[in-house]
């Protein structure tokens, strides 16, 4: 054999195996080529059925018990007919001052009793202090008045009793001593 011819049978032994891929290619692609048809089918045959669906509406039958509401409406008219019909009453306007209340008794005494009453003692404990504040603010004010009276009347003394002589200043020790 000389190399012609066994170049002759590579070539062709590699064409027989080139074209056994392509065919198994071929096959593979024919294969998927089958389940995307059918695929395709099935989602036509889908599509039909919704437009169907769609071109032929069924009706939604809700089912609503309005006799009780319409029983409360007819109610509520017939109310307001009897009202718009019967002779309009007077307003009365009343006013007075209570004491003691009609209604309530309980919760009125427990807040006179609970608020008011413990704000009256408050008030009261408040203007006593107020009062006592005051009152000792005035003989705080008093009592500084009268010590200065007192410092001035000392000085002068003092000065007096320096300037007097010996006489003088036993007659002005006499006077002290019967002051006291």
């Amino acid at each position: 054999m000389n190399e012609k011819e066994r170049n002759n049978i590579i070539e062709q032994e590699s064409f027989k195996m080139l074209l056994e891929e392509f065919t198994k290619e071929q096959e593979v692609h024919n294969k998927y080529m089958n389940e995307l048809v059918a695929t395709i089918n099935g989602l036509s045959t889908k599509v039909a059925s919704l437009e169907t669906k769609l071109h032929n509406p069924q009706p939604v039958k809700v089912h609503i018990d309005t006799a009780t509401i319409e029983q409360v409406v007819g109610k509520g008219i017939k109310d307001m007919k009897i009202i718009a019909s019967a002779k309009p009453q007077p307003v009365i306007k009343k006013w007075q001052i209570l004491l003691f209340p009609e209604k309530d008794a309980k919760q009125f005494y427990r807040i006179v009793f609970g608020r008011w009453f413990l704000w009256l003692v408050i008030i009261f404990f408040l203007s006593c202090l107020y009062k006592f504040g005051i009152h000792w603010s005035d003989n705080q004010q008093q009592m500084k008045l009268e010590q200065l009276e007192n410092d001035k009347i000392k000085k002068a003394w003092i000065k007096l009793y320096g300037q007097e002589n010996k006489a003088g200043k036993q007659h002005m020790d006499k006077m002290y001593e019967q002051s006291r």
